[in-house]
């Protein structure tokens, strides 16, 4: 998770290895501390047990998804000095630049794996990743309203019209990247809606 080798940080770079891959109840404390290289009396001068393993790596995945979007208090520069297509292009590279990095690729394999028995995972995904950004572009959409950018439609409506969609497709391209598939196509078909939704709402 960060350049250090601290073994607290090395706990949780094999932590978030193997519960990528097998999935929480799948991996032992026992399994963390061989990895690690450490005993397992070790590991509990750091986390009490693999429940706080599991909620600082949550916690940390929180941190690093709330980069994907700027600040809402620099929204009126940044739509102000940038197009619409600048603006929606820009902030689908940051995405994506986030998905791929490989700690958060494997961070989005929890998530998916554990949000059915986590409550803090289900949390995450229905706070952080679904209302947080829905709301976002609902000020920028509000924004744009505004600017007389695009048509004067529910910015609600836009937000979940542009963002849900977008939530479908990137589940199918981490899909494809967990088999080390050709993601080409999905990528062209999250371009390509980013243009129609896009075209179809411009003033």
């Amino acid at each position: 998770m960060t350049n250090t080798l601290s073994t607290k940080d090395k706990i949780l770079d094999v932590a978030i290895d193997l519960f990528s891959q097998k999935g929480y109840s799948g991996v032992s404390i026992r399994e963390i501390t061989r990895e690690v290289g450490i005993k397992e009396s070790s590991l509990y001068n750091h986390f009490k047990n693999k429940d706080e393993i599991i909620t600082t790596i949550f916690e940390y995945f929180q941190k690093e998804f709330s980069k994907t979007l700027p600040p809402v208090e620099m929204l009126d520069h940044i739509l102000t000095n940038s197009t619409i297509e600048q603006f929606f292009d820009r902030g689908f590279e940051l995405f994506k630049e986030h998905i791929d990095k490989p700690v958060n690729e494997k961070l989005w394999r929890i998530l998916y794996i554990e949000h059915y028995r986590n409550e803090l995972a289900r949390e995450i995904f229905l706070n952080d990743i679904f209302k947080k950004t829905l709301d976002f572009l609902e000020i920028v959409f509000e924004k744009l309203i505004a600017q007389g950018k695009i048509k004067p439609l529910h910015p609600s409506l836009l937000a979940a019209e542009y963002q849900y969609p977008i939530f479908s497709m990137l589940a199918e391209y981490n899909m494809l990247r967990f088999d080390n598939k050709d993601t080409t196509t999905i990528e062209n078909r999250m371009k390509d809606h980013l243009t129609f939704f896009l075209t179809t709402v411009k003033a």
